[in-house]
C-alpha cells in the first residue's frame, strides 16, 4: 500500500488544470514610468512581519520518506533565496510519522520556516506543532471536499468553527487560515474575521486539485475534479473584505506575472505550490535557485512596466478580464 503523502506527491505533478484562471485577466501597461528600476520595492507585510519578497513557497509535503527528499530541497532553495517557506501537515510528525522530514534549520539557519495543521485537528495539538517547529507562522487548513472524496477522510465537521476559536484565542505566534485549492468564500473570511483572525489563504482552483488527486487515488467521483472557485475569482470575491484582514493567495501560479496579478487584487503575499514542487522534482537544486532569483527581478520589471514602485501601489493598477471572469464580473 502507498503511502498517502506520496500519492499526493506523485498526483500533483500530473495534473494539468483545464482553465487557469490567471489568464482572463490582462495588466494596463503603463509607456512612461515615473521610477527607476533600481527603485522598485519588493517587501510586503503579512503575518505580523515584514518580507523581503512578496512570494513563498506553500505547504505541500512531509510524513514520509519521498517527502523529506523533497522537504530537505525545498528548504535548500527558500534558504539560497530568502523566501519563506511552510511545510505541510505537520499532523504526520504528531503521530510519529517521518517527523524529520520537516524541519531542516540544522543543514539551513537562515530558513525562514512555516507550517501547517489541519483545522480538524484539536487546540492542543496546534500547541504542540508550535513547541516542536518554533515556526514563524502557523498555517491551519481547511479542506472540506478533499476530506469527503478521501475513503479515509473526516465525515464530523461541527468541530471546525470551534477549533478555529480555539486556535485564534490560544496559539501565540501568527496564524494564517488557508484553503487548499477549493477557493475561500466570503462567508469564511467573515467568520474568520469575526474570531480575530487577521490573515487568510485564498487558495483558489487552477493549480493542485485535491479532488483529482483524491479521485486519482481510487475515488469515482471525477465530475467534481474542477470543484470551487478560482483563484482569481476568490480574490475579487475578498475585495470587499480586504480593509479587514490580510489576502494571501496561491492555487495554479506559475511565475512572476501570475504573482503580479494576485498582487493587483489585493494580495500581500502569494504561494506556490506544484510549481516549485515541479522545478525541485526535475531541475538540479542549484538551477532552481538560479530561477526563484531570476524571479525577483522580473517582479521588478512588471512593476516598472505597471509604473509601480511598492507592492502597495499595485492595487491601484488597472486591468481588463475577459471569459468566465468577465461574465462573472458583468452578472455581479
Amino acid at each position: 500500500m502507498t503511502n498517502r503523502k506520496d500519492d499526493h506527491i506523485k498526483y500533483a505533478l500530473s495534473y494539468q488544470a483545464p482553465y487557469n484562471s490567471f489568464d482572463d485577466m490582462e495588466l494596463i501597461h503603463c509607456s512612461l514610468p515615473t521610477y527607476d528600476l533600481s527603485e522598485i520595492d519588493l517587501t510586503t507585510h503579512f503575518a505580523g512581519r515584514n518580507w523581503d519578497f512578496p512570494f513563498y513557497i506553500n505547504a505541500m509535503t512531509g510524513g514520509s520518506e519521498k517527502g523529506r527528499a523533497v522537504n530537505r530541497k525545498l528548504a535548500q532553495v527558500a534558504a539560497a533565496t530568502g523566501i519563506p517557506m511552510v511545510t505541510g501537515s505537520y499532523s504526520a510528525a504528531l503521530k510519529n510519522d517521518y517527523p524529520d522530514s520537516f524541519d531542516f534549520r540544522e543543514d539551513f539557519p537562515n530558513l525562514l520556516l512555516a507550517t501547517n495543521i489541519g483545522i480538524d485537528k484539536p487546540v492542543d495539538l496546534g500547541q504542540k506543532t508550535v513547541a516542536e517547529m518554533n515556526p514563524l507562522f502557523l498555517q491551519i487548513h481547511v479542506n472540506l471536499m478533499q476530506e469527503l472524496l478521501m475513503p479515509e477522510g473526516e465525515r464530523e465537521f461541527r468541530s471546525w468553527k470551534d477549533n478555529l476559536k480555539s486556535y485564534a484565542q490560544n496559539i501565540d505566534i501568527p496564524i494564517i487560515l488557508k484553503e487548499v485549492g477549493f477557493g475561500m468564500d466570503e462567508k469564511t473570511i467573515r467568520f474568520a474575521i469575526s474570531q480575530g483572525i487577521k490573515t487568510v489563504d485564498i487558495s483558489g482552483r487552477g493549480g493542485t486539485s485535491f479532488a483529482y488527486i483524491e479521485n486519482s487515488r481510487g475515488g469515482n467521483r471525477d465530475y467534481l475534479n474542477d470543484w470551487g472557485q478560482t483563484t482569481v475569482q476568490a480574490l475579487l470575491n475578498s475585495q470587499k473584505l480586504q480593509n479587514e484582514i490580510e489576502i494571501l493567495a496561491s492555487g495554479g501560479v506559475r511565475h512572476p506575472l501570475d504573482i503580479i496579478k494576485c498582487l493587483v487584487l489585493g494580495a500581500r503575499g502569494v504561494g506556490l505550490s506544484r510549481t516549485v514542487l515541479e522545478l525541485v522534482e526535475r531541475k538540479p537544486v542549484d538551477e532552481v535557485i538560479g530561477i526563484i532569483n531570476s524571479w525577483k527581478e522580473d517582479l521588478r520589471l512588471i512593476m516598472c512596466a505597471l509604473d509601480c514602485r511598492t507592492i502597495a501601489e499595485l492595487t491601484k493598477v488597472n486591468y481588463l478580464l475577459y471569459g468566465k471572469l468577465a461574465q462573472v464580473v458583468k452578472n455581479s
